[in-house]
């Protein structure tokens, strides 16, 4: 296998590894059972449904918890 024959810069070596912000971003679908949105294949992190059925038991806020925000 051949190798470099000099050593790489950081500025040239980050260069390189910066391109990763090109990538797209997962699409995200609404929710059928409350709209919000959501990745496609997941439970949605709202309400926690899933096909339908509840995948993820979410907590109600209770009076004491919104007092202290």
């Amino acid at each position: 296998m051949p190798n470099p024959k000099r050593k790489h810069t950081r500025s040239r070596r980050d260069l390189r590894r910066y391109q990763a912000w090109k990538l797209d971003l997962v699409n995200l679908s609404a929710c059928p059972n409350c709209g919000a949105l959501k990745k496609p294949h997941i439970a949605c992190p709202s309400c926690g449904y899933y096909k339908g059925k509840v995948a993820v038991v979410k907590k109600e806020k209770t009076k004491k918890q919104e007092e202290n925000k």
